[in-house]
C-alpha cells in the first residue's frame, strides 16, 4: 500500500524578516528557519509549508495580508514564474545591501579568518538591458502554471520559446519580452518563434529527442555588433527527412537575415547531442562574420560563438579595474592570470605589467586569448591550455618564473587543494582573487591564510534583480603586511 502523504501545515500571520540565499526570503519560527520565494521582509502572509526537514523548512505564499513598505513593483509580467529575477520586487538599493551582507556572512562564517572593513559593493551601472547574451530554449511542451493546470487551461500551440523551468528539464516557460537585453532581441526571438508557428516547423522534444527548432543564442555589443546562433536538430533518419530538415532550417535563417539587418554575425549548427552545450560542436556561419567585438577603454576584444565574456559589459569594466587596481602593478612584475578564459583580465592589466602567463581549460578560449592579443598590439603575454591542476606545478613556475603577483577568478567550485598548495609554494606578494561565489572564496581564503592576509574585499554586483554577486579580494604576504 503506497504511504499516505503527511499533510504539511499553514502558518498564517507570519511577518518575513530577512533576506536568504538563492533569492528567498526567511522567518524564524521558534527553531524552524522557513524560507519563502517571491515575498521580502516587511510582507505580512500565510504561508504552506511545501518541504520540512529538522531545523528548517520551505513554504509558498497563498495569501498577503498585508505589503512590505519596503517593496518595488516588478516591471516583468513573467516575475514569479521565469525565476531569473527573482529579487525584481526588491528596490535595488535593497538588493546590494543583501548582497554586501551575503558577502560578509559568508567570508567570516565559512572563512573564519581576520578580515578588513569591507568596501562598499560597486553597485551596476545598469540594472535593465544590462546583458550582453541570452541563452533560449525551444521546446514542445509548453510550461504551464499551477493555476493554469487546477484550471484545466489548454492551448492550441504547445510549442514554445522562453526558459527552462527549474524542476521541469523537459518543459519551457515561454517569454514574451525580457528586460535583460536590448529590446532587439525581443524582436529576433519573437520574430523566429512567429516564422516557426506559421511554417509548421518542429520544436525540440527534450525527451525523445526529436524536432527541429532546439535552441536560440543571443549576443549584442557595445560595439553595435549582434551575433545569433540558431541551434538545430536535424532528422538523420533518411536522406530525405535530412534535406527537409536542413531546407526548413536554411529558410529560417534568411528569415532573420532578411528581417533584421542589424545581425552581423548569424551562425547555426546541428546538434545531435542530448544536451544543447555548443562548445564541442562545429558552428556554421550563415551571414556576416563568426565573430564580434566587445570593446573595454582603449582594448577590442574578439568574441566567438563559444567565447566566454562576461555578461555585464559595463560592469566588467568596473570589476577589472578593481582586480588592475588591487594588483598594483608598476610594470616590472611578472603576473599569473589563473583561469584566464579568452585572456580578459590577461590583456587588461598586460600594459601595467612585465609579463603576464594566462592559464585556461579550455582550448578555444586561449586561442581567444592569443587572438586578443595580436588585436591590441600586447606582446608581453603567453597562454597555456590545460587543467589547473596539471599545469600549474613547481616546474612550470621554475620555467617561467615566479609571480610577483597572481590573479585568479576560479570557477564557482573554486580552486583545487593542488593549485592553492603551489601557489603557496610560488609565495607571489600579492594574489587577486576574483569570485563569482564568495562562499567557495572563503574556503579558498582559509587556505591560504597560514602566508596570506586579507587586505582589502570589494564586492560588485554583476547581475541586478538576482542573488548572484561577485567578489574581489586582495591578499598579501603576511611578511610584507607587518604579520
Amino acid at each position: 500500500m503506497a504511504r499516505k502523504k503527511k499533510t504539511l501545515p499553514i502558518l498564517e500571520n507570519v511577518t518575513i524578516t530577512d533576506i536568504a540565499a538563492e533569492g528567498k526570503s526567511l522567518v524564524r519560527i521558534d527553531d524552524l528557519v522557513v524560507f519563502v520565494p517571491f515575498c521580502v521582509p516587511g510582507d505580512v502572509v500565510d504561508l504552506q509549508i511545501r518541504r520540512k526537514k529538522h531545523s528548517y523548512a520551505e513554504a509558498e505564499v497563498v495569501r498577503f495580508h498585508k505589503y512590505s513598505s519596503v517593496r518595488a513593483v516588478p516591471f516583468c509580467e513573467h516575475f514569479g514564474i521565469c525565476g531569473g529575477c527573482k529579487w525584481q520586487n526588491l528596490p535595488y538599493e535593497e538588493q546590494i545591501k543583501a548582497k554586501q551582507k551575503q558577502v560578509y556572512d559568508q567570508l567570516h562564517r565559512i572563512g573564519k579568518i581576520e578580515l578588513p572593513e569591507f568596501l562598499p559593493i560597486k553597485g551596476s551601472v545598469k540594472t535593465q538591458e544590462y546583458r550582453n547574451k541570452l541563452d533560449y530554449g525551444c521546446c514542445n511542451k509548453r510550461w504551464l502554471t499551477r493555476e493554469e493546470v487546477s484550471a484545466g487551461t489548454t492551448y492550441s500551440q504547445m510549442n514554445a520559446i522562453g526558459f527552462h523551468i527549474t524542476g521541469a528539464f523537459d518543459k519551457i516557460y515561454p517569454i514574451e519580452k525580457c528586460w535583460l537585453m536590448d529590446d532587439l532581441h525581443n524582436d529576433i526571438r519573437n520574430s523566429i518563434r512567429d516564422y516557426a508557428y506559421e511554417h509548421g516547423l518542429s520544436f525540440f522534444d527534450l525527451r525523445r529527442q526529436t524536432g527541429l527548432l532546439r535552441d536560440i543564442i543571443i549576443r549584442c555589443s557595445n560595439s553595435g555588433e549582434w551575433m545569433v546562433i540558431v541551434q538545430f536538430h536535424f532528422d538523420h533518419s533518411t536522406e530525405e527527412t535530412l534535406s527537409e530538415s536542413r531546407s526548413q532550417a536554411m529558410a529560417l535563417l534568411q528569415h532573420v537575415a532578411d528581417r533584421f539587418p542589424e545581425i552581423t554575425s548569424l551562425m547555426w549548427l546541428d546538434n545531435q547531442k542530448c544536451n544543447d552545450t555548443i562548445g564541442d560542436q562545429e558552428i556554421r556561419l550563415y551571414k556576416g562574420n563568426d565573430h564580434i567585438y566587445l570593446l573595454m577603454e582603449d582594448l577590442r576584444f574578439k568574441v566567438g560563438p563559444k567565447s566566454f565574456y562576461q555578461t555585464n559589459t559595463e560592469q566588467a569594466y568596473h570589476l577589472y579595474c578593481v582586480a588592475r587596481e588591487f594588483a598594483q602593478l608598476t610594470g616590472t612584475e611578472t603576473v599569473y592570470d589563473l583561469y584566464t578564459g579568452t585572456g580578459t583580465i590577461a590583456n587588461f592589466v598586460a600594459r601595467n605589467a612585465r609579463k603576464v602567463i594566462g592559464i585556461e581549460y579550455v582550448p578555444e578560449a586561449i586561442e581567444d586569448a592569443k587572438v586578443n592579443s595580436k588585436e591590441n598590439n600586447i606582446c608581453n603575454t603567453v597562454f597555456y591550455a590545460g587543467d589547473m591542476k596539471d599545469i600549474l606545478n613547481d616546474a612550470f613556475i621554475a620555467g617561467h618564473g615566479r609571480p610577483d603577483v597572481i590573479i585568479t577568478d576560479p570557477p564557482r567550485a573554486g580552486m583545487h587543494q593542488d593549485v592553492v598548495d603551489t601557489i603557496l609554494r610560488a609565495r607571489p606578494k600579492r594574489i587577486v582573487y576574483v569570485s563569482c561565489n564568495p562562499a567557495t572564496q572563503a574556503r579558498d581564503l582559509q587556505l591560504l591564510d597560514s602566508q596570506y592576509k586579507v587586505v582589502a574585499v570589494q564586492p560588485v554586483d554583476m547581475f541586478p534583480h538576482t542573488p548572484h554577486v561577485e567578489n574581489v579580494v586582495l591578499l598579501v604576504e603576511r611578511q610584507n603586511a607587518g604579520d
